[in-house]
């Protein structure tokens, strides 16, 4: 009986600190000059007037709900880049099955959208996983990569990418250290640009509460969404920015 009560109090403390808070309910309204899509495989921030050829896909984190990373990501539409928040099946994606049916909405979204000329790939946490694994197999239709919050690519050798590479990492994320972080710098190409956000952690990438043996931010929420932004938006600019 003691293990079933402590087994469904873990339960509910795992449920409740991904639970997504603090979100205004205006960043998921469509207005302006942005419309807002959901459904059961992801979130969209479409803009009226998208600004040059570039669009964003950016894969959850597990357990974490797309809604989380509307503060972080809409500002991205804002600014006139499409983005395409892909939904984690089961919210953690358990199963092998499951991360590979995440990379194949990824990829299903990329042949949804021929209008797109260029697409750059990023995730947070296991999202950044599964999006290193979409630019090692699938390098050929991505023109970016930004991996947000992950000690990925772990297994992968992904040195011999061409296309920009952006690593974000928080100096007090206790879920991917930065210890862990650069231990893998040797998989990534020499070119890649590594972003420290002093001050920040892991839960602080979304609109959640604080996982399980996470750091403690020393920065608040705003800030550290608005450099990863700023960071997003450099990749997005770079490679697909008006003329």
């Amino acid at each position: 009986m003691g293990f079933v009560l402590w087994a469904l109090f873990a339960m509910f403390w795992l449920a409740n600190s991904v639970r997504t808070r603090g979100v205004d309910e205006n960043t998921m309204r469509s207005e302006g000059e942005v419309s807002v899509l959901s459904d059961a495989t992801g979130l969209t921030f479409l803009p009226a007037s998208p600004n040059g050829q570039a669009a964003l896909i950016f894969i959850c984190g597990s357990g974490i709900a797309a809604e989380a990373y509307a503060p972080l990501l809409r500002p991205v539409a804002d600014k006139g880049f499409p983005v395409f928040v892909v939904r984690l099946p089961y919210r953690f994606a358990p199963l092998e099955s499951h991360k590979q049916a995440a990379v194949s909405r990824a990829r299903g979204l990329i042949a949804a959208h021929p209008e797109v000329e260029r697409w750059v790939i990023a995730g947070h946490s296991l999202g950044g996983a599964l999006a290193a694994r979409m630019a090692r197999s699938d390098s050929g239709s991505l023109s970016a990569v930004v991996l947000v919050a992950t000690t990925h690519p772990k297994d992968d050798d992904l040195s011999f990418l061409r296309i920009p590479v952006t690593k974000i990492y928080a100096s007090n994320d206790g879920v991917a250290p930065p210890d862990r972080v650069l231990a893998n710098r040797g998989l990534l190409p020499s070119h890649t640009k590594w972003v420290k956000i002093a001050g920040g952690n892991h839960s602080q990438f979304g609109r959640y509460g604080h996982q399980l043996f996470d750091g403690t931010a020393t920065i608040n929420r705003k800030t550290q969404e608005s450099l990863t932004q700023l960071a997003i938006l450099d990749v997005l600019a770079e490679i697909g920015g008006p003329d």
